[in-house]
């Protein structure tokens, strides 16, 4: 199913509970801020509304410490243009990028780590 549609089933490495770590946290803090909205809904429009929400709240307003006590968005920003978005004394610098974006993706394109071709967004997943 996943060789018609361009897709890689990707796992972790054998033995190694670390590698889905970031992943399993985010479901986790989905799972305490959403979970008994989630539990009361009926229709499949309203979970994605609860859903959506959520995720505008995460990416746009939860402060996240390891990201300079930005939002996932602010922090981006701040990246891109230098600017830190809070009035704080003592304003941290921000983070230089270990390699371009050109370095990266020629590095996942050798390594074949590419999870998705683009020209299989849209499609369904099943036949």
């Amino acid at each position: 199913m996943l060789d018609g549609k361009k897709l890689r089933q990707s796992m972790s490495r054998r033995g190694n509970c670390w590698d889905n770590a970031p992943q399993e946290s985010f479901h986790g803090h989905r799972k305490d801020h959403i979970g008994e909205k989630l539990a009361v809904c009926t229709e499949d429009i309203e979970v994605k509304t609860v859903v959506d929400e959520y995720m505008d709240y995460y990416n746009n307003h939860r402060y996240q410490w390891e990201l300079a006590k930005l939002a996932p968005n602010e922090f981006c920003q701040f990246c891109l243009t230098g600017v830190y978005p809070l009035d704080i004394p003592n304003k941290p610098a921000p983070p230089v990028p270990s390699k371009t974006a050109a370095e990266l993706g020629a590095e996942m394109e050798s390594r074949g780590d590419s999870t998705l071709d683009v020209s299989a967004y849209g499609q369904p997943l099943a036949e």
